[in-house]
């Protein structure tokens, strides 16, 4: 049994709302420790005029210990642009972190780690998306979220994975780039009826779709021969794709949405297993809020970069205010167009 003594009075409250959530999820030997830190989080948050938002990729218990906010990659977008609060402490990513700081100059954005990066973002630079505009004049540069901001100061319009086939059907074009995520541009093409181009492909017949060859390193994992291992020895179970899974899998599961989509698509689903072909941390989250449906744990793969924010070093980030984002001012305006559309388009 854990030693509870060890935890300060004013704790146990935290600690006893993580015991709830997270039993069989989390080891409470584990969320002893935690449910301090994350204590003195919230309790440094009021007192610094902060918000927090979480990512849906978040580890278990300080998803459901800090965070006033929680969702996607567009729905914590929208929050952003809004917030009043003086501080806005990012539990994700550095790109999506620079998203906040783009449509919310005025405030301090802190990233609660020193690099925290992401492989599509890596996957593309500025440079880049010019050369494949002086290629492909007049032609849309729609770029997934998951870049940086002088990628997006080159774009016409962002997209998330909720919303980038939406975007797509409403741009006046016939023609479209799609960037830098080779596997949901060939999914959105799959879903909107656009042909697919992509480098080293045979350009034939009415090329419509312009794909870079990016790929999340985590979403790249997952295989058709995982579905079938699990519906193998599970049959009743349910798929649950995120697009940036390549488009075999994708087409093989039985539903396919952002993050937030997966995790309603499961809550509202009368469904009592579940494979989940995302992030492995958001399987635990989504675990701990449907607790009655079994989520199998035939492939989980965490993101090692959203795996560089935890609990400490939020609380460093917070007290010392440590690990600032700044966007430059001409690339910051360039890139909030291309977001601003975005949530137009939404």
């Amino acid at each position: 049994m854990s030693d509870y003594t060890t935890v300060p009075q004013n704790a146990q409250q935290t600690l006893e709302q993580l015991k709830n959530k997270l039993k069989g999820i989390v080891p409470e030997t584990e969320l002893v420790i935690k449910a301090e830190i994350a204590y003195e989080i919230n309790r440094l948050k009021r007192e610094k005029n902060a918000v927090i938002l979480g990512h849906n990729y978040m580890e278990p218990a300080l998803f459901y210990s800090i965070p006033d906010h929680v969702g996607d990659s567009l729905g914590l977008a929208r929050i952003a642009a809004e917030t009043d609060a003086e501080r806005i402490v990012f539990c994700g990513v550095r790109f999506m972190a620079e998203t906040a700081k783009i449509l919310n100059p005025e405030r301090m954005v802190l990233l609660p780690a020193r690099v925290a990066g992401c492989s599509l973002a890596e996957s593309i630079t500025a440079e880049d998306v010019k050369k494949l505009k002086e290629k492909y004049p007049g032609v849309p540069v729609v770029t997934y979220i998951n870049t940086y901001a002088d990628v997006k100061a080159e774009t016409d319009v962002c997209c998330t994975s909720s919303n980038a086939a939406d975007i797509v059907r409403k741009l006046d074009s016939d023609s479209v780039i799609c960037l830098p995520d080779e596997f949901l541009a060939k999914n959105i093409a799959r879903e909107t009826g656009k042909n697919v181009i992509y480098p080293g492909s045979e350009r034939t017949g009415n090329d419509d779709m312009v794909i870079w060859d990016g790929r999340c390193e985590v979403h790249d994992k997952f295989t058709v021969e995982d579905i079938e291992n699990a519906r193998r020895q599970f049959p009743d179970t349910v798929v649950v794709a995120h697009p940036e899974c390549p488009p075999e899998v994708v087409q093989a599961a039985d539903y396919s949405g952002s993050t937030t989509a997966m995790t309603r698509f499961v809550r509202e689903s009368d469904a009592e297993r579940f494979l989940i072909l995302t992030e492995c941390a958001m399987g635990d989250n989504i675990a701990a809020e449907n607790p009655e449906k079994e989520m199998l744990r035939m492939c989980s793969i965490r993101c090692p970069h959203m795996n560089e924010i935890t609990l400490q070093d939020t609380l460093v980030s917070l007290r010392e205010d440590k690990y600032q984002i700044e966007v430059p001012e001409d690339i910051r305006l360039r890139a909030k167009r291309s977001l601003d559309r975005m949530l137009e388009l939404s």
